[in-house]
């Protein structure tokens, strides 16, 4: 199996991305020679991250039966200062919000994300850890 994206220069530093026949367009700041049209692609990596742990954790939970109401998905990124500034490590927090959800489940949930099922997250940790935080809210 094989995965394609294809990313198209438009002006200075903008880049249109199609994937999966969407287009996500990215630029940098003002200060560093952009026109701020889109986000950076750094950030892009942590989307990428909590769209993949977000949707395997709200299958495991449907599965599960849990009353889930609300859920999401935030991650923090820490970057080097040097060049290449790149990941030194990933925080995601899981914000869960229904009546009666059990933490137990929650935790399986995560884990069985983190362990088995998404690809970005079993990729990532190869390059700097990762850890995850669970609030569970009424």
């Amino acid at each position: 199996m094989k995965e394609t994206i294809k990313v198209q220069w438009l002006n200075d530093l903008a880049f249109e991305a199609d994937v999966n026949g969407h287009k996500i367009y990215m630029d940098t700041s003002l200060e560093h020679g952009g026109k701020n049209t889109g986000p950076r692609p750094k950030p892009l990596m942590m989307v990428a991250l909590a769209g993949c742990t977000g949707m395997d954790v709200a299958a495991i939970l449907k599965k599960m039966r849990e009353n889930v109401e609300e859920l999401s998905v935030e991650v923090e990124g820490d970057i080097t200062e040097v060049h290449p500034k790149k990941f030194e490590g990933m925080k995601i927090i899981f914000r869960v919000k229904g009546k009666g959800v059990s933490r137990k489940n929650v935790e399986k949930a995560v884990n069985l994300s983190k362990t088995k099922y998404c690809g970005v997250s079993a990729n990532y940790s190869e390059a700097f850890p990762i850890t995850h935080e669970i609030i569970i809210e009424e």
